[in-house]
């Protein structure tokens, strides 16, 4: 207790008094007594939490982070059920495999370990903890019992709220912000939703469309005359490739020796599949038959 209120000093004030003192300062103070019998009840070491600094929330977080295990004594009170898995542990065989099964644990010797034969359920929520049970445990490092300021409900601005209402998912909550903030602007760029947010890629989207569009028209600019004439030479080696090398003179059998040769250097993944060089090729071989013949295309 005292390392928990160095820790949360600064941040809170944290009194400890007996029920009945603190429902007399709390009458005195003209506060709603229902609002604190909802506080109290279950609670069986009172303490009254106030904080300046931090939300009901924040307070719940904070007092959290104090919550910790310890080995069950005899007498205390299983909060959930207890159980033990089924597997191997890390005592060797000796006598402790007899207490492990006085207690209900099935335990036996399996290649030179104590092992626990099944998974069982030791204890039940809200069943007393026996004290030879609570050694095995406390030998399993299974602590059970729970301590630390483990807040029962808070008040805030004339409202009370209940533990588990203040008990958030803060990762989830900001993986579904995350989440709706993202799918938020894919819509908003889908449907041409113009904000200070959209605006940088719905620009960048209608550049590349416009691009595009002004490719496919062959309109001559600064911009798409390096493309088309990308375009226009590779065409125009896919159709020459095509023909009896005879029919080529020096530079263009040059050029067809080098583009080979940078294809056979290219890495396998790189290549396109046949199927598609294929498709290409048919597609030139109509294209080149527009020009003429090769004397057209080449003068």
């Amino acid at each position: 207790m005292l390392g928990m209120r160095e820790t949360l000093r600064e941040q809170m004030v944290m009194t400890m008094a007996k029920k009945t003192l603190i429902r007399r300062a709390w009458k005195k103070a003209g506060l709603s007594g229902d609002e604190l019998d909802t506080l109290l009840d279950g609670v069986t070491q009172p303490m009254l939490v106030q904080s300046d600094n931090l939300n009901a929330f924040q307070l719940f977080a904070e007092l959290e982070k104090t919550r910790t295990g310890r080995p069950a004594k005899a007498g205390d009170i299983a909060p959930n059920d207890i159980v033990i898995e089924e597997g191997p542990t890390t005592f060797p065989p000796g006598p402790i495999v007899g207490e492990f099964n006085s207690v209900g644990i099935p335990a036996k010797i399996d290649k030179g370990k104590v092992s626990i034969v099944k998974t069982v359920t030791a204890v039940e929520a809200g069943e007393p903890i026996s004290a030879d049970l609570g050694l095995m445990l406390s030998k399993l490092e299974i602590n059970p019992i729970e301590i630390g300021l483990i807040l029962s409900g808070a008040i805030e601005d004339g409202t009370v709220m209940a533990a588990d209402d203040l008990d958030l998912d803060l990762s989830g909550f900001t993986a579904n912000v995350k989440s709706a903030t993202s799918g938020a602007f894919n819509l908003a760029c889908n449907i041409g939703w113009f904000t200070d947010q959209t605006i940088p890629v719905l620009i960048s989207k209608a550049a590349g469309e416009a691009m595009a569009v002004a490719v496919e028209a062959g309109i001559h600019n600064e911009e798409t005359m390096p493309i088309l004439i990308s375009r226009a030479h590779a065409r125009m080696l896919a159709v020459a490739g095509q023909v009896d090398s005879s029919a080529l003179d020096d530079e263009l059998s040059g050029a067809l020796g080098a583009a080979a040769t940078v294809a056979a250097a290219a890495p396998a993944a790189e290549e396109a599949p046949a199927e598609e060089a294929g498709e290409e090729e048919a597609e030139e071989e109509d294209e080149g038959a527009e020009f003429g013949g090769l004397g057209g295309l080449f003068d």
